[in-house]
């Protein structure tokens, strides 16, 4: 089966050349102490048995700088795509989408939670950046959201006035799975399920969630599934982000996936990849 792993993060040696600006002026641990390399990614592929990856902008080291991220593309073509991450408040915003575009980025990252900003930030559907949601619409480039489920209603209005965006929800949106089936604090993400242009990422987060409490891969991907579909559901490691390594955050959700059928797996570890960055099939 073809693997494409469509969430981890490159950080590179030389702080030189490529400065380290993360977003909220503090550096994530994991950045610090874990880097991979463009380089080391590679390798650690090839171990792993993964063809292709998605690179996501490493907000939490280089913020909105995604010179690192447009480089290691560039220079691997054959193995990448990348994902950069902008500030769609600023009035030029526009002219950086389109920038980052022109260097070979096929999406767009918006950071609005994670581990150096615990909480939810609450501009996600502000004005000010409508002009940024609708260049996204027009341009076809889809936007993956680092984002709680206290978001999901912004991003419903943003969906409202923008129907012709393509979202994919890092960690599933990190959605409440302890009360185990029929999930039912995991309400908010069912609410976006009749959305036919949200997609969602099952990461480490997500795989360890379903083991959690009351919760079993069967139950909570078999619901999943039903309320998703296979093809808009793909695999992200978030390496080296999670701890591990690539190769064993790999078996981790081979094994959460064990009673998926083998066409909805081929959808989950590649087909969906394929189909949201169609980058990824050149």
């Amino acid at each position: 089966m073809t693997i494409i792993d469509i969430h981890p993060h490159v950080i590179s040696t030389d702080m030189t050349r490529y400065p380290r600006a993360p977003i909220g002026g503090h550096q994530s641990d994991w950045s610090r102490d874990r880097p991979v390399s463009v380089e080391a990614m590679i390798a650690a592929m090839d171990e792993a048995g993964i063809s292709k990856s998605v690179l996501v902008q490493a907000s939490t080291c280089y913020g909105h700088d995604n010179s690192y991220l447009a480089d290691s593309v560039a220079a691997h073509p054959e193995r990448f795509t990348g994902v950069f991450s902008a500030d769609i408040l600023a009035p030029d915003a526009g002219d950086t989408l389109a920038l980052w575009m022109k260097k070979g980025l096929t999406g767009l990252r918006l950071f609005t939670t994670g581990s150096t900003m615990p909480g939810q930030a609450d501009w996600l559907d502000d004005p000010r950046g409508f002009p940024a949601w609708s260049f996204a619409e027009s341009h076809r480039l889809p936007v993956c959201l680092q984002m709680t489920a206290k978001g999901i209603p912004q991003l419903a209005r943003i969906l409202d006035r923008f129907p012709g965006l393509k979202v994919i929800l890092d960690h599933c949106g990190r959605p409440s799975l302890e009360d185990g089936a029929p999930y039912t604090a995991a309400a908010p993400l069912w609410s976006l399920a009749s959305r036919q242009n949200v997609f969602l990422k099952l990461t480490p987060r997500v795989f360890q969630g379903s083991r959690s409490g009351k919760a079993t891969p069967e139950s909570f991907f078999g619901k999943l599934l039903s309320e998703f579909g296979a093809p808009r559901l793909a695999w992200g490691s978030n390496f080296p982000a999670t701890e591990g390594s690539l190769r064993g955050l790999l078996e981790l959700a081979q094994e959460c996936l064990a009673s998926v059928s083998a066409k909805d797996r081929e959808w989950i570890f590649s087909g969906t990849a394929e189909t949201f960055y169609p980058a990824l099939k050149g």
